[in-house]
C-alpha cells in the first residue's frame, strides 16, 4: 500500500470513505452496534462489519475499539534525557525496559530522548524516573501535563489535505486541568473491563456481547460501564482508530513555546481551536534545568513543508514568543500503556 502518493485511496468507495472519516469516534454503544452503523451507511450490518475487518487487515485501521486516557486512569508524565551519543542505545535500552514506558522517541534537540511514563500512582511513576536517573546517569526532565487544551488524533484522512484537518474550520476546546495524583477510581468490574479492551474490542459483529461473555457479565452491565468510563474521561472515544502513517500523515513536529503565564489559558484555547493543531497542552517550566517552555503543540501533515508552514503561521499570528521545533527522527518504542498495572 503506497502511503505517500495517495494510492491507498484508490480501492476505497464512498461507503469506505464515510466509515473511515465518520467512525473514528461515536461508534454506537449498544448490544448490536453494526446494525446502527450499517443502517447509517446504507448497507447491512454484515457488510459494515466486513468493511471494518478489511480496512483493519489492510492497515488503514490500527485497531477497533476504545481510545483510553492514561492521565485520568493513572499518573502519567512526558520526560526527556540528554543521552550521550556514544551511549544512546544503552540509555534507550534501560528506559525501554520499563513496561510503564509506552512511547520513546529520538528528537533533534540537546534533550534528545523523549519518553512517556504511565503508572498506577504518582509514587510509582516518580520511583521509575529516579531509577532511570540512577541507572543511566542522565538527569531526567519531568514534564507532567497540567492542562489539556486539545488532544485528539481524530481527523479526516480520505482527502488530499497536506496537513491534518485542512478542510475543517475549527475544533472544540476546553481548559481541562490534569491531576498528577489521578487513580481512576474504578470499580472492580470497570477495572476488569478496561483490561479486556485495552488492546481493542473483539473484532466481531457483536463486540459488547463478546466482552460480556468473556467477563461473565450481562451485556447491559458492559454497556453501562462503558458509558460511565466515557463520562469520567477514562475512555476518550470509541471507533475505528486510523493509522495516520499508512494514510499519509507521516510528518509531525512537536513545538514548545515560552508563553507568558498570565496569557497561557487564552493562548492555549485559541491555538487549540485551530484545526491543524492536533495536540495542545500546558506543561511546567523547569528553569533549574534550563527549560523555559510551558506550552506544547503538535502538527501532523503529509508533507514536511506543510507542517513547517503551519508552525510559521502559529509563530507569526498566534504565538509570537520564543519557541523551538523538536522533530522526531526515530521511534525507539511505541506501545499502549500497560493498564494491568494501572488498575
Amino acid at each position: 500500500m503506497n502511503t505517500q502518493s495517495g494510492d491507498w485511496r484508490a480501492s476505497l468507495d464512498d461507503v469506505d470513505a464515510r466509515l473511515i472519516d465518520e467512525y473514528q469516534s461515536n461508534f454506537p454503544v449498544q448490544a448490536d452496534p453494526f446494525e446502527a452503523v450499517g443502517e447509517d451507511l446504507g448497507v447491512g450490518a454484515a457488510e459494515a462489519f466486513e468493511r471494518v475487518t478489511r480496512l483493519r487487515e489492510e492497515g488503514v485501521f490500527r485497531r477497533f475499539g476504545a481510545v483510553l486516557n492514561p492521565p485520568v486512569i493513572g499518573s502519567s508524565t512526558l520526560a526527556a534525557v540528554q543521552a550521550p551519543e556514544d551511549r544512546f542505545d544503552e540509555v534507550a535500552e534501560v528506559i525501554n525496559g520499563y513496561r510503564q514506558v509506552n512511547h520513546n522517541y529520538r528528537r533533534e534537540h540537546e534533550w534528545n530522548m523523549w519518553f512517556v511514563v504511565t503508572a498506577g500512582s504518582r509514587e510509582t511513576r516518580d520511583r521509575i524516573l529516579r531509577e532511570i536517573e540512577d541507572r543511566t546517569g542522565c538527569a531526567v526532565l519531568t514534564l507532567p501535563m497540567l492542562t489539556d487544551y486539545y488532544i485528539d488524533l481524530e481527523f479526516p484522512v480520505v482527502n488530499s489535505d497536506r496537513f491534518a484537518r485542512e478542510s475543517l474550520e475549527s475544533t472544540e476546546v476546553s481548559a481541562t486541568r490534569i491531576s498528577e495524583n489521578a487513580t481512576g477510581d474504578l470499580s472492580p468490574f470497570e477495572a476488569d473491563l478496561l483490561l479486556a479492551i485495552q488492546d481493542g474490542f473483539p473484532l466481531s459483529q457483536t463486540p459488547y456481547r463478546d466482552l460480556a461473555a468473556d467477563l461473565d457479565a450481562e451485556v447491559d452491565d458492559v454497556l453501562a460501564a462503558i458509558e460511565r468510563l466515557k463520562e469520567n474521561g477514562c475512555i476518550k472515544r470509541i471507533g475505528c482508530i486510523v493509522n495516520h502513517v499508512v494514510t499519509g500523515f507521516s510528518n509531525n513536529c512537536m513545538v514548545v513555546w515560552n508563553v507568558p503565564d498570565d496569557e497561557l489559558d487564552d493562548r492555549g484555547m485559541a491555538v487549540g481551536e485551530l484545526p491543524y493543531v492536533t495536540l495542545c497542552y500546558h506543561r511546567p517550566r523547569r528553569p533549574e534545568q534550563d527549560w523555559q517552555y510551558n506550552l506544547f503543540t503538535m502538527i501532523h501533515g503529509r508533507e514536511a513543508e506543510a507542517v513547517d508552514e503551519k508552525v510559521d503561521e502559529l509563530a507569526s499570528e498566534y504565538l509570537p514568543f520564543e519557541h523551538e521545533r523538536l522533530y522526531s527522527t526515530e521511534t525507539l518504542k511505541q506501545t499502549g500503556a500497560q493498564y494491568d498495572e494501572l488498575v
